[in-house]
């Protein structure tokens, strides 16, 4: 009896030092991922604020342009395959500048309407954003991307992202604007496909 209770004992205090040693994600550093699902978080606030009235439609441009500048950051930061400690806190407060001017204008008491149809384009081609996000996070983590493609396809994002906010500027997505960015999300989509499908793997 007195062996068994010490048997169990053992065991229950060895249980998380065998859980510890467990290996999180193995294809690629947790620092690559973080930043690009917090992309896809961002989106998914720009995509929420239209769709609920709490972002107009040149806002959620405004919102685009600062996205622009973090994919740009991340495409010239993982072009050499890594994430410097110094690189890390440049795209966190770019990151963080993008959020709190996210939270700023869901709060400035300017409303949109989600049922115009310029809301309605500026939503299709948000939530696209965050489908594609979603994909190279995806990537990351099954390593069918490596962290140079991932790279590459950040830069067509921030392209994507920046003919949003022109099409935005005015505070009207008309119809051929908003067909000239789903050309630019199309021409991305395949981007993302070739990048994944291709014989690179993350090492």
């Amino acid at each position: 009896m007195k062996t068994s209770l010490i048997a169990s004992a053992a065991l229950a205090l060895l249980a998380p030092f065998a859980m510890a040693q467990t290996p999180a994600t193995p294809t690629v550093p947790v620092t690559a991922q973080t930043t690009v699902q917090r992309d896809v978080n961002q989106q998914q606030r720009i995509e929420n604020g239209l769709q609920n009235g709490k972002l107009t439609s040149r806002e959620a441009g405004l919102l685009e342009r600062d996205e622009a500048k973090v994919d740009k950051l991340q495409a010239k930061d993982m072009k050499d395959g890594k994430l410097s400690p110094a690189e890390r806190r440049q795209l966190r407060a770019a990151q963080n500048k993008a959020g709190r001017d996210i939270k700023t204008a869901e709060n400035n008491g300017v409303n949109g309407n989600p049922l115009s149809a310029s809301s309605q384009r500026m939503q299709a081609d948000v939530q696209r954003n965050v489908n594609q996000e979603k994909r190279v996070e995806n990537g990351l983590q099954t390593g069918s991307l490596t962290r140079r493609e991932a790279a590459r396809v950040e830069q067509g994002q921030a392209h994507v992202d920046r003919a949003e906010a022109h099409a935005a500027a005015d505070g009207h997505v008309a119809a051929g604007e908003q067909q000239r960015v789903q050309r630019a999300e199309n021409r991305q989509s395949a981007r993302i496909h070739r990048a994944k499908t291709n014989a690179a793997t993350a090492g």
